[in-house]
Parts: structure tokens; sequence; C-alpha cells
């Protein structure tokens, strides 16, 4: 077997590339011995060499058997994605599983109310199959030949490779940023407000009790220690596979209980007829209402940003590329997810109708209408597996965050993160997204917004990439599809946005900076 090329590590946030010292060519001379000459890069062009090319044109030393590690780049044997590569199709699908679903999702019964019945099913519908179909992308995509070994573990590798060192960085930095480092500021404010409906649900009406509550800020602070402590326990993208089998049955149940228990209390006798509520509304206000639906239920999907992330804890050989459990694990996860995301949806504009509030949806509207008569400890218990899923899902996106912090440290020292500065990046953003969350406790207001300026990376990139990489032929199926999609995707994107920025000008925002309650 010929031995490994040696390199060197170009890399920085958003790029990895390998260039060689020098690579080994084997030549025969006249009588037929083999003779071995290294080239070094002096003898090569100027400019950088990318791992594709050197893969195609060099012996490298992909190993002989049918195993071999991935991006060929040694710095990604100390990156916290990709370190441990013994995943498999469970891991996958509780990972999916457990980020897939989130606050997002129990708007969905407010969508309903603009839309409709039928419109509300076929729209959701409809959007579930699109991002199904964008992971179905992602995921082929992450391997795009599995022969020469290289893969794309990281979403915004994947864009440069695709778009051009420029581009590439520009269109998926902050896409990718946001859904890491903004959800888990999301999740601190969503699950320290959590915390603070089940501590006020326990208490029910003793003022006593009520009185000794923590501030909002304090509420903030408490979920966010919890997060950090569990972090401290996870070295690896990997090793998070027991956290998301809690998220994964956690998110299961939370769904599960608030649509069955809406089902067997019924409807509440003062709750109004389901109608659609654009009757009497202008044409302008009908429409922005119906966008802002659809913006919530494309937005209820989740994820995109840490399909290739989880998919590179895979192992993969030429006989079982990593695409083919990873798939497995996609269509476990979402067959799981569309059985808890469906009902809730459904059931909940049954049961509450025009009464569902914009601020916690169903979740809101089940302790409006049926706390008197549930018993506390169900409803506590609503709360707190709420609250641990927030704080399995948080480990996830934490980890994109925590994988370019020790790419800067491995490109510049050569060398793997020592534990103290591992240790050193969880605090670090424990305080960052805690400082983001008491300084904008009104982000999930802003959700609508920022989470439309963001949707091509579910809708759009995807099908861009595929064709960028794949190059099928012009005006061929896939292309066709695949263009015809990523134009809806980003038309769509702009509309939503600018229908919640519309929102957000009629209605106003309560900006109490550096005041959480």
């Amino acid at each position: 077997m010929p031995e490994m090329l040696n390199v060197r590590v170009d890399s920085s946030i958003g790029s990895s590339k390998v260039i060689p010292i020098f690579h080994q060519v084997v030549l025969t001379d006249q009588n037929g011995r083999e003779e071995h000459e290294n080239i070094h890069n002096n003898n090569l062009p100027a400019e950088s060499v990318a791992v594709e090319e050197v893969l195609s044109n060099t012996i490298i030393g992909i190993p002989e058997e049918d195993e071999f590690s991935g991006e060929m780049n040694p710095q990604d044997a100390w990156l916290p994605i990709t370190e441990s590569r013994k995943g498999n199709t469970l891991t996958a699908a509780l990972h999916l599983l457990s980020s897939g679903i989130g606050t997002q999702a129990l708007l969905l019964p407010f969508a309903f109310i603009s839309l409709g019945w039928f419109w509300g099913i076929l729209l959701l519908s409809l959007v579930y199959s699109w991002q199904l179909y964008t992971i179905w992308l992602l995921v082929n995509l992450h391997e795009p030949s599995p022969q020469n070994g290289i893969r794309y573990s990281r979403f915004l590798h994947l864009s440069i490779v695709a778009f051009g060192e420029k581009l590439g960085k520009w269109v998926a930095m902050f896409p990718t940023f946001y859904l890491s480092g903004g959800t888990c500021a999301l999740y601190i404010i969503s699950g320290g407000t959590t915390m603070e409906l089940l501590y006020q649900a326990m208490c029910e009406d003793n003022l006593k009790c009520q009185a000794k509550s923590l501030t909002g800020a304090q509420w903030f602070l408490l979920f966010i220690c919890l997060a950090i402590f569990i972090a401290f326990f996870v070295r690896n993208l990997n090793s998070v596979a027991p956290i998301s089998l809690i998220g994964s049955i956690t998110v299961i149940a939370y769904c599960s209980l608030l649509w069955v228990l809406s089902v067997s209390k019924g409807r509440p006798v003062d709750a109004p007829p389901i109608l659609p509520q654009n009757n009497n509304d202008d044409a302008g206000g009908v429409f922005r209402n119906v966008l802002n639906s659809i913006g919530m239920i494309a937005l209820a999907f989740r994820g995109h940003n840490l399909v290739l992330e989880i998919q590179g804890t895979l192992p993969t050989n030429r006989k079982q590329p990593s695409r083919k459990s990873m798939w497995r694990g996609v269509a476990i996860s979402y067959l799981i997810i569309a059985i808890c995301l469906f009902p809730l949806a459904i059931v909940g504009h049954w049961a509450y109708g025009n009464q569902i509030p914009i601020n916690g949806g169903i979740l809101t509207a089940f302790t409006k209408f049926h706390q008197n008569n549930t018993s506390k400890y169900i409803v506590g218990a609503i709360y707190l597996i709420i609250i641990i899923n927030y704080l399995c899902a948080f480990q996830i996106y934490a980890m994109p965050v925590f994988d370019n912090l020790a790419r800067l440290y491995t490109s510049r020292k050569n060398k793997a993160c020592p534990s103290w500065f591992r240790a050193a990046t969880k605090v670090w953003l424990g305080g960052l997204t805690y400082f983001v969350a008491v300084t904008f406790p009104f982000l999930p207001s802003l959700g609508a917004f920022t989470g439309s300026i963001v949707l091509p990376l579910t809708l759009a990139y995807p099908c861009l990439m595929w064709v960028a990489i794949k190059k099928p032929a012009r005006f061929s199926r896939m292309w066709c599809l695949n263009v015809g999609l990523a134009s809806s995707g980003i038309v769509l994107s702009l509309m939503c946005a600018s229908a919640a920025l519309w929102f957000l000008i009629i209605n106003g925002v309560d900006a109490n900076f550096f005041k959480p309650r």
C-alpha cells in the first residue's frame, strides 16, 4: 500500500484545504525497475491545489481496503464534529429528531387561522416534502464521489466548494452562525421562560411562593448554567447521542401530550367558530397574514445546518457510503417528526380555533383553557419535558460553534485542542449567548423575520449546490427541478421576510432591552 502523502493544513473557518508538501510518483526505468521520486511544492503551480485535484491526479495513499477516513485532512481528527466517526443510523436519527422540532412547531395551529383547513394541511405537506427533498440533496452532496474519499462535513465548506470562496462564505456565513449561536440564545430565552412557568404552575395561587420567584435574567442564568454543565460531559458530536436520545423522547412526549390532552379535554365552551381570520380584513392585511402563516409553517422544520455535520459522524466505505445509513436515519426521524407535527397542527386548530395566541401557540392555549381542570402535576410535567428537550437540543446546535473555535486553534498551533481550551470555549459560548438573551429578550418576536432571512439555507441553497457540483445537463429534469425550487425558495424567503417586517412595523416590538420578563 502506498505511503500517505505528507501534507500541511491550510484551514480557517469556512474552508478546509490540504496542500501537499510533496507527493510521491512511481517511475519505471528502461529495465522495468520502479523508482520513487518526491516532487516538492516548488515544482507545482503557484496556486493552492484543492483536495479534489490532488486526489484525482496523484497517489496520496487512499487505503487499498474499503475503509477510508473522509476529508483526508489530519486536522479533522482534532475537531469536535469529525473527531469520532463511530455513529450509525440510530444515532443520526436521534440527532435529527432532537434538533428537528423546536418552539416554532407550537405555532402551527396559529398558522392555520389565516390559511384554513385545506390550505393549511396542503401547505404543511408541501413544505414537509420540499425540505425533505433538500435534505436528500445534502445527504448525497456530503460525499459526492465516494471513490476519492472526499467528504464535506460542514455546510459552510460545501457552500465554498459549490459557489467559490467569496460567494460561498457570503451566502452561508450568516445563516449557519445564526442557526447555531442564535438558536442557542433562543433556547435560553424559551427555556428560562418555561422554567418560570413551571415554577408558577407548582405554586398555583400561593402568593408567598410566587413572591420568591427569580427574575427573568436569573431564570436565563439558571438555564445556561445547566446547559453548559451538560456540555462539559460532551467531547464531540458523536458523544451527544445519549443526550439526543433523551431529547428525542422528550420532544415526542410533549408534542403527543399537547394534542392528546387537547382531544381528551374537548373544545372549550367559549371557543369561537373555526373560520379563516381574513373575512373582514383589507386585501393587504389578508396578504400579510397569509404570508406570515406560510413563514411559520416553513420555519417549523429546522436542522438543515446540521445535516452534513451529523453525517460526518458516520463511517463510510466504498461498498457502504455514509449516505445510505444517513438516509435511513433521515427517513426514521422525519417519519416521527411528521407524526408529531401534523396532529399538533390539526388538533390545535380544531380545539382552540382562533383563540390560539401567537406567543406560545398551542402550549399557551392549553394552559389558558385547561389549567383549571388539569392537575398541576400534568401541566408541570409538560413544562419540565420541554425544558429537558431544550437543554438537549442546545448541545447539538452549540457543536458547530465549538468546532469553529477548535478549528481556529488547531490551524494556528497545528495540534489538538487541550482540555482547558475546550472548557474555555464552552464557558465563552455560554457567556456570549446569555448576554445576547438578556440584551435582546424580545428575540423570539423577531423570529419570523430573522428566520425568513435564513430560509434559503433550507429551501434554496441545497438545490443550487446540487446544480453547481453535480452539473446536470441544462434544462434536464434535475436541472429544471432544482433551479425552479431554488428560485421559489428565494422568492418565498423575500416575501415572508417582507410580511414579517411589515407586521413588526404595524404592531411594533416591545424592545425591553436588558429587562427579560
